[in-house]
């Protein structure tokens, strides 16, 4: 398979600075997917941590940066749903620039949302022998519309689940709450640190009940929260981006 577009790889802060691992994944599944990648080394926050904590005016510089780091792209793609929609769906507005502006938003897909919709790829084939719970974060899922959700009257879906749906020896485990958020939202977890705490506890207490092996998700920083608790409080469970699993398994 190949496919004849530029694709500009994006890649959120914390996945660089703490899991490069993920990073390299989604280059290398999306070469294997014929795609022609590139990572823009000028690249910086896309400025989603200053919005969400009420200095929208402030990320007007980065936000204009990122338009003009990827704007020769036919497409921009990143491993993470909550990246992708603050700069899709909530960066500042730039003076004058609205319409290229609106033109390169259009550009960025998140990683699963990119396989799915634009590659038309839907059965990968491959073997994962693990029980896995799948966590589904909230900007992906509700902003995004990664997922269904429970509380509307849609039919099922999931774009990452769907992906790996054939793999042999995957078992699913079936959460209780399986749309529910894990506490970490961004600055969230800082402000509100004890609600955060107990909502990432009441989490993957779902997963550990069902005897999950390995959680995945596509947001390393709903990972990073439900990984870190775990950690503390030694709870044996191992946690995957979905990009590292689907990388894995295809040869």
């Amino acid at each position: 398979m190949s496919f004849n577009k530029k694709v500009g790889l994006f890649i959120p802060c914390y996945v660089d600075q703490f899991y490069p691992n993920v990073a390299i994944a989604t280059l290398e599944l999306l070469q294997k997917l014929g795609c022609d990648v590139s990572y823009p080394m000028g690249q910086t926050c896309c400025g989603q941590p200053m919005a969400n904590s009420g200095y929208e005016r402030d990320t007007v510089a980065t936000t204009q940066h990122f338009l003009d780091t990827f704007e020769a792209f036919d497409y921009i793609v990143a491993p993470s749903g909550s990246c992708v929609h603050h700069v899709r769906d909530h960066a500042p507005s730039i003076e004058g620039k609205e319409s290229h502006q609106k033109d390169i938003q259009h550009k960025v897909y998140e990683l699963t949302e990119f396989i799915t919709d634009i590659l038309k790829i839907t059965d990968i084939k491959g073997t994962y022998r693990h029980r896995v719970g799948f966590h589904s974060s909230c900007h992906g899922q509700r902003g995004l519309r990664l997922a269904s959700s429970s509380e509307l009257n849609l039919p099922s879906f999931n774009k990452a689940k769907q992906l790996l749906a054939n793999f042999e020896g995957l078992e699913w485990v079936e959460l209780s709450r399986k749309d529910e958020c894990c506490g970490f939202g961004g600055t969230f977890a800082v402000t509100e640190e004890a609600l955060s705490v107990q909502m990432g506890k009441d989490r993957l207490q779902d997963h550990i009940s069902k005897e999950a092996e390995i959680i995945i998700g596509g947001d390393m920083s709903c990972i990073m929260h439900l990984s870190g608790i775990a950690s503390r409080n030694k709870q044996a469970i191992q946690f995957k981006h979905i990009a590292e699993v689907l990388n894995e398994a295809i040869i």
